[in-house]
Formats: C-alpha cells, sequence, structure tokens
C-alpha cells in the first residue's frame, strides 16, 4: 500500500528558451551566480515538501555541468545543510557516483551525516553515466565491465565498513589497509570513525538496465531498488517489477509484488489533461535534449541525435512526446482526482509499493511552477494516501 511520497530533482536550475527550438544543450554555459542558485532552489522545494508531509527529498550528484542541468556535486554536505532547515523530511542520495569517490570516504561522510541529521539521510549508491565526470575523476565509465567491477568492489568495502567493527579488505582496486607498522604494531585491520548511527544501512540502487547480474548483487547486499528517475525512464516495467520479486524470494526474502521499490512518475496536476500535457510539453524537450544524447532516449537513431542537436531541425525529427508518455503510463496528468485513480492503479498492480517518487521538479521547469505543482499535490493528492513512516532503530554496540 503506498503511505509515502517523495521526489527526486536532478538539480537543475531554472532555464530559458527550453524545448526543442531552444538553445541547444551544448550551447548552455551559465554564469556562476546561476548555477549556484541550484542551493536556493533545493531550500525552497524542500520547505514545501516539509510543510506538506512528503516524505523524501531526492536529490542527484553530478559535475561540471556547465550547462545547468544536473548541478549538486555533494549530497551529503547538501543534505546537514538542508535538514538543519526542516523538521521531519528524509533526504535521499539518488544518488552517490561510487567511482567517483573512495569508498571508505563516502562511508564516512555518510556516517557522519546520520548521525548530524538523526538519520533522515538515505544512502544511495549509483555506478555513473556522464563519462564526462567519472572519466575527469580518473577511473572507467566508458569502458561497462571494468566500471561494474570497480563498483562491486567498492560496495563491498563500503558495507564492510558499516557493518564490521574493525574489517580488512584485500582485492583487486583495494588494498586495506595497507601492511605498514603504525604506533608499534602492524597493522592488520582498520575501523570506521565514526559508523553509522542506525544499521543496517538503508541503501537506494538505481535499476536501469535490470540485468540479472545487477539486481542479484543488489539482493546480496540487502540493497533497494529505484525504477525511474535518475537515467532511468519513468513508470516501471511489470515485468521487470515480477523479475525483482523473484530474485528478493531467491535471495531468502518474500515480498508481494513491488515490495523493496520506489518507482517514480512523472506529474502535472492542471485543470484538465489537455492542460497539463501543453504545460509540461516544453520541459518533457528539454529533457529529451539533455538525456538522449547520453543514452536514456530509447531508439533514438544516429539522424534523430544529430537534428535534436540543431533547433532549426529537431522538431522534424520524429522524437517522443509527452503525449506518448501519458499513453505509456510514465506521465500522470490531470486534474487531482485522475491523478489519484492512477495512483490508486499502481497501488492496485503493485501491492507491495509502499512509496513512490512524484517528478514536478522536471528540466528547464521554472522553480515557482516546482513549488506551485508541489503544494498543489501535496493538498490535494497526497492526504489521501499518507500514513506513518518507520522508524529504524540505533547501531549495536
Amino acid at each position: 500500500m503506498i503511505t509515502k511520497f517523495g521526489s527526486l530533482f536532478a538539480g537543475n536550475v531554472d532555464l530559458d528558451n527550453i524545448g526543442l527550438e531552444g538553445t541547444a544543450a551544448n550551447d548552455r554555459w551559465l554564469p556562476d551566480d546561476e548555477l549556484a542558485s541550484v542551493f536556493s532552489k533545493c531550500e525552497a522545494i524542500c520547505e514545501v515538501m516539509d510543510r506538506r508531509g512528503y516524505s523524501t527529498f531526492w536529490a542527484a550528484e553530478h559535475h561540471f555541468q556547465r550547462e545547468g542541468y544536473e548541478c549538486i556535486p555533494n549530497l551529503i554536505m547538501l543534505f546537514v545543510h538542508l535538514a538543519h532547515l526542516t523538521k521531519q523530511l528524509k533526504f535521499g542520495c539518488g544518488f552517490n557516483i561510487n567511482p567517483m569517490w573512495h569508498p571508505l570516504r563516502l562511508a564516512e561522510d555518510y556516517a557522519t551525516a546520520d548521525i548530524l541529521t538523526d538519520g533522515r539521510v538515505i544512502f544511495g549508491i549509483g555506478r555513473g553515466y556522464h563519462s564526462r565526470e567519472v572519466e575527469t575523476f580518473g577511473n572507467p565509465i566508458i569502458d561497462q565491465d571494468a566500471n561494474r567491477e570497480l563498483f562491486e568492489e567498492q560496495v563491498e568495502l563500503l558495507f564492510k565498513s558499516f557493518n564490521e567493527r574493525s574489517f580488512s579488505h584485500h582485492g583487486k582496486h583495494y588494498d586495506i589497509p595497507p601492511n605498514v607498522p603504525y604506533r608499534g604494531y602492524d597493522l592488520k585491520e582498520i575501523t570506521l570513525v565514526p559508523r553509522p548511527k542506525y544499521l543496517p544501512v538503508e541503501c537506494y540502487q538505481p535499476i536501469v538496465s535490470a540485468s540479472q547480474r545487477a539486481l542479484d548483487f543488489m539482493c546480496k547486499h540487502g540493497i533497494k531498488g529505484m525504477i525511474g528517475g535518475g537515467a532511468a525512464t519513468g513508470g516501471a516495467s511489470d515485468e521487470v517489477v515480477k523479475r525483482w520479486q523473484e530474485t528478493l524470494a531467491k535471495h531468502g526474502k518474500e515480498t508481494e509484488l513491488g515490495g523493496d521499490l520506489i518507482i517514480s512518475y512523472s506529474v502535472q496536476i492542471a485543470d484538465n489533461e489537455q492542460k497539463a500535457i501543453d504545460e509540461a510539453r516544453d520541459w518533457v524537450e528539454e529533457r529529451i535534449k539533455m538525456f538522449g544524447p547520453l543514452g536514456f532516449v530509447p531508439g533514438l537513431t544516429e539522424q534523430q541525435l544529430a537534428m535534436l542537436a540543431d533547433p532549426r531541425r529537431a522538431r522534424s525529427a520524429g522524437l517522443p512526446t509527452i503525449e506518448e508518455g501519458v499513453e505509456s503510463g510514465s506521465w500522470f496528468v490531470g486534474p487531482p482526482e485522475r491523478i489519484i485513480e492512477q495512483i490508486e492503479e499502481v497501488q492496485d498492480r503493485y501491492p507491495g509499493l509502499e512509496e513512490i517518487n512524484i517528478g514536478v521538479t522536471n528540466m528547464g521547469m521554472p522553480t515557482q511552477a516546482t513549488l506551485e505543482q508541489l503544494e498543489w499535490f501535496g493538498e490535494a493528492v497526497l492526504p489521501k494516501f499518507a500514513g506513518q513512516q518507520q522508524v529504524a532503530a540505533p547501531a549495536d554496540d
């Protein structure tokens, strides 16, 4: 039963001249003050979400994006700040990109935030998808096999550091601790200081390709899944949700369909469906301009991608439309009563699903429009489903 609602924010600043005929993605180069405005935008969004009773503000880690699309480089630092401006809202790392971190630095930073916010930061991990980001930090992403190999070893090391009071790890990429003398003894194990206050650490990972290897890896480590949002397209495939349930069962955890998942849907509330579609059209088109060349708009040909980069030709490229998103079920549009019906349909289809993300912070969407959508959804839709949130137990010594 769905009782909790979050929202995922990619980290885009307010953009002008958007849509297919607007400024080409690679031609955007915003001033420093505009790029830094992402932080005040986060504050405004979280104030509304906290007041209206949303569960979690999710945001994404990204780097070097002078175009203004994804402008938050450090989620954990931001979330500690936001937690001190709010009362009960949680903050989800959607996601920390492991190959851009040393795993023990990431573990330390998360544990510090867990203590300082009393458990209001939710851990999340991902492999990344921007070559400009991951490769700049000295690790692979173009070579997907090498990226996955590194990521899996990093995750193993992360969870060792969380769950064991002292540990060692000797793998292909990390030799921890090094074999060195230290203050009169030979170093054999090391301890994370601080360790998280709340154990086991709740952790999410995006389900994008939904390969069986990835699903098995997540279940092995007790990692929950998020479908839609970030690099993934919105909505969920029944086949993927069913395979996730089967994989959980294979690893000894029986759930109802939709258990241990968060599913994201884009939402636009308006007086009627057509008005909602028309209002959101430019934001959908800006998203395609940004994500299409990165491979996250399925089915685009090389010719379509070339035309997408040219504002004079993009409209005639036969690109996906918001109408197709509505038809596929990844977009919920219309008045509040219609949005409620669509969420109830999801709830009936996935009885184990407890939380969904609503995407009302779409690419290029002005801050004021986002706040209005959050207010409207929070007033007219959220109370129909809201329930009590569970609290984790403190870690044992």
